[in-house]
């Protein structure tokens, strides 16, 4: 059983970046039916906004302490200044990047699966937190539905976190199944950003 689980473990991210050949961001540019259902779903419709939320939360278990809950806070607040910009018309450079980048750094940070600077962890969500919440706000109309939308948006991109956190502290026994997760965060990354050039 141990022998197989090992197996899994180097394969997980192979496979990750194999069995998606289509990976898709979870923001295409393009009107959506926006209400609250919708922002609810959003968030587990695209790889790289599942990733990373699942990411920010076992960066802020692995920070330990008070990160499990500031960690997650300083993100969604950055996401909500980066959507706020965003419904202004105003976008961020390099944006596709900077949110493919989020997963290759955000998946790193998972595979070292040690604890980090509660400072640095917080920063460095924070910013990409900026860019995902950029991308979203450039869709949301400035309606009710789009408002209902934000909100469903938050709700389950807080609900990512929390799991994020949980499954930490869950396998905290099995560091070699966080790092495989981070080794495929930070492929499923890379090949995102391949598609960009």
């Amino acid at each position: 059983m141990n022998r197989m689980l090992s197996i899994l473990t180097r394969l997980a991210p192979a496979a990750t970046a194999t069995l998606i050949p289509s990976l898709a961001f979870a923001h295409s540019g393009g009107f959506h039916v926006h209400g609250l259902l919708s922002g609810l779903q959003h968030p587990l419709a695209g790889i790289d906004h599942l990733l990373a939320m699942l990411s920010v939360g076992i960066i802020a278990a692995r920070t330990g302490g008070r990160a499990a809950i500031l960690v997650p806070a300083c993100f969604v607040a950055a996401m909500v200044t980066g959507a706020m910009l965003g419904i202004a018309g105003i976008g961020l450079p390099s944006l596709e990047s900077g949110i493919a980048l989020s997963l290759v750094i955000f998946g790193a940070m998972v595979a070292l699966a040690r604890p980090f600077p509660l400072v640095f962890a917080a920063t460095l969500t924070a910013l990409f937190g900026l860019f995902h919440g950029n991308a979203h706000g450039l869709e949301i109309p400035q309606t009710a539905g789009g408002m209902a939308y934000a909100m469903g948006f938050l709700a389950s991109t807080s609900a990512l976190h929390a799991t994020g956190v949980l499954a930490a502290l869950t396998l905290r026994s099995r560091p070699a199944a966080i790092r495989a997760a981070g080794i495929g965060t930070s492929l499923v990354g890379v090949a995102l950003a391949a598609q960009l050039f």
